[in-house]
This record gives structure tokens, sequence and C-alpha cells, in this order.
């Protein structure tokens, strides 16, 4: 039996990374990208066959994608769209240009790579599309107003292509986690730190207990999983013969899920301030 193929991105650590070990171990060849020369080297020497891809560069993702389907002699079972980061800040602080640069990563690279992979699906007749979106796909959060765009703008992308390839034989899935060990918080600093004038804010009193969750390390949130909960979804995404649409991923999900479903705007809007 043939071997199936995955490619995922944003392998260098945490999702991305435990997916790329989860999935090889249950038998898949997988294409762990990253969007550094340095984190394809240290995969590489894990064994894995890692292609450069950084969203924000159209010919890596070109190259990357040429380079994985070199590989399988032109085949190409699955595709995990991962990478993205943060950018905390009051949406009055958020310069447009920051706007533009995460909408870059997190859903114009994607979107590029999507539509590259989803011809090569066709022509072998089977293919599987996952996005990792977010709990904040779902809901909003305060501060967090740029990344909350790109997984909303996701989210109806991702449904949109869902439905439009119900002709076809590729499966879009969307994969939805809550609060996971990962460095999202740690990488975000650096993106705070470039676009957000917090000193000159009308908020500059208020970015205190902003700036003490990004820069002060406080341990696991109550109800953080590990990325192994994730890994576990992608799977059963991957392998099920009737995919459920969308999996959530820990309990803030399945709740702000349900109560999405049941609260008004105004009452869910109260339930989200007081968390």
């Amino acid at each position: 039996m043939t071997q199936k193929s995955i490619l995922i991105t944003g392998s260098s650590s945490g999702i991305g990374l435990d997916a790329a070990h989860g999935l090889r171990a249950a038998g898949w060849r997988v294409f762990a990208s990253c969007r550094k020369a340095e984190d394809c080297e240290r995969l590489r020497g894990e064994g894995f066959e890692s292609p450069l891809i950084d969203y924000t560069d159209a010919d890596s993702i070109v190259n990357g994608l040429a380079a994985t389907l070199e590989a399988t002699g032109g085949t190409l079972d699955a595709l995990y769209n991962n990478g993205a980061y943060a950018c905390p800040g009051a949406v009055e602080d958020l310069p447009t240009d920051a706007l533009r640069a995460i909408f870059e990563t997190n859903l114009f690279g994607w979107h590029e790579l999507t539509r590259l992979v989803i011809p090569v699906m066709r022509a072998q007749g089977h293919g599987r599309i996952i996005n990792c979106s977010s709990v904040l796909g779902l809901v909003p959060l305060r501060w967090r107003g740029a990344y909350v765009a790109t997984k909303f703008a996701l989210e109806g992308l991702t449904d949109v292509l869902r439905l439009e390839m119900r002709d076809t034989p590729i499966l879009v899935i969307t994969i939805e986690p809550g609060p996971i060990t990962a460095k999202i918080r740690e990488n975000a600093i650096p993106h705070f730190e470039k676009w957000i004038d917090w000193q000159s804010s009308a908020r500059a009193a208020q970015y205190a207990e902003l700036r003490s969750r990004l820069y002060d390390e406080k341990g696991p949130d109550r109800f953080e999983m590990p990325p192994s909960a994730v890994t576990k979804k992608i799977l059963h995404a991957l392998t099920s013969t009737r995919p459920k649409p969308r999996y959530y991923v820990t309990h803030p999900t399945y709740l702000m899920g349900f109560l999405r479903r049941i609260l008004s705007t105004r009452m869910l809007d109260a339930v989200i301030l007081r968390g």
C-alpha cells in the first residue's frame, strides 16, 4: 500500500511540530515545512522532509510545494495549513499596515498554497485540506483584534471552499483549538513591539495587564491542553470516511461554540467581558 503524504506548514514548534511527529508515527509521509531555513534544517536532522515555505513569500510557496510534489511523484493526499501569529493590541491602536502584514501570513498565504494544491488533488481524484482556525474564529476577545479578524476571515473562506468542493473528491475541514501549549505568546511579542505604540494610546494604563500577560511567564492556562489534543483531531479528520466539517479542541471552544448558538450578541459579549 502506498504511503499517504501530507504537507504541514508552521512545523517548527507547537501544533505543527506535534502534528508532524504524530502523523509520522501513524504511518504518514510528512513534509514538515517551516518559514525559516534553520528550522527546516533542524527538522531534517530529525528525519523529516522539510521544505521551506513562508506564507509571505510567494516564491517559497511555489518552490516548497514543487519540492514536495517532486518527492512524491506529483501527488499529495493532504494539506494542513497551520502557520500563523498574533499581534496583540487595541483595534484603535492597530496600524492598518499591521493588519495587512498579519493577513499575508494568516490568510493570504494559506489561500495561495491551497489554490496550488487543489489542481493536484483534482487530478489524482482525492485529497483533504485541513485549516487550523481557533476558538477566536468563533468569538472575539479584547486586545486580539488582528488575530480574530484573520481567523473570522479564514472561517468564512474555508466554509465557502467546503461548499464549493462538494462536487469534487476534495474534503475541506476546519480545526478550532482553544488554549494549546505553544509559543504563540512569545512569538507575538516582536509584532506587538513593532506595531503598537501603547505609551501614546488613550488606553495606556490598560496595557499594563496585556503587557503582563505577554512578558510574564505565568504557567499554563487552566484550560490549556497539549498540542497532541489537536493532532488527535487531525488524525480523525484524515482517516475518517466521513470527517466532520469542523473539529473543536479544548473545553473553551466547546463552551463558546455552544454559547454562540444560544445567546444573544449582547449576552455573549457580557460573558466574554467577564471571562
